[in-house]
């Protein structure tokens, strides 16, 4: 039995500043801090950065996704979560806001999810290389409000503290 998606309007869909970490096409992974974390033998194909009001699961900040051209290095953007990824990194679960100004078809929803999957696998191999236990999965798509409504809101002097280096 097929399920029927429920039609969201505009205003229902979240709005958020993502500050972009790693720019679409980059081989360098960093995280929030800044540091650099590993070399990818692939490009990123998308901009990846981060929500500075929100804590992720795992402790850092929420993880996002912007679709679209190549964003600079610590640009801020406003943009609209459609939807999440989730990921199973070392044992913990995290949510990948997916975020982009026009609506995803159903041929971009399939390559952001292969290319997580693939993301997923790849991490798990350099964190056996490294000696870090834990599954490493794409558990597949959720609704942004639902992955927003997991992490955490900042207020002041909330500590961004990962529960494992990264």
């Amino acid at each position: 039995m097929m399920r029927k998606r429920q039609q969201t309007s505009r205003n229902d869909i979240p709005l958020l500043d993502v500050v972009i970490e790693i720019p679409r096409g980059s081989f360098m992974k960093r995280g929030s801090s800044g540091r650099l974390d590993f070399i990818s033998p692939f490009p990123c194909p998308f901009n990846y950065g981060s929500v500075e009001g929100y804590l992720g699961l795992e402790g850092d900040l929420l993880d996002a996704v912007v679709l679209g051209p190549r964003l600079q290095r610590g640009v801020r953007v406003n943009v609209r979560a459609l939807g999440a990824i989730g990921l199973t990194d070392r044992g913990m679960y995290d949510d990948k806001l997916i975020c982009s100004d026009t609506a995803l078809d159903r041929w971009q929803r399939i390559l952001i999810l292969l290319f997580f999957r693939l993301y997923a696998r790849c991490k798990g191999a350099l964190n056996v290389y490294r000696r870090r236990p834990g599954r490493n999965a794409c558990e597949g798509w959720c609704d942004a409000r639902e992955a927003i409504a997991r992490a955490t809101p900042i207020v002041k002097g909330t500590r961004i503290n990962p529960s494992v280096p990264f």
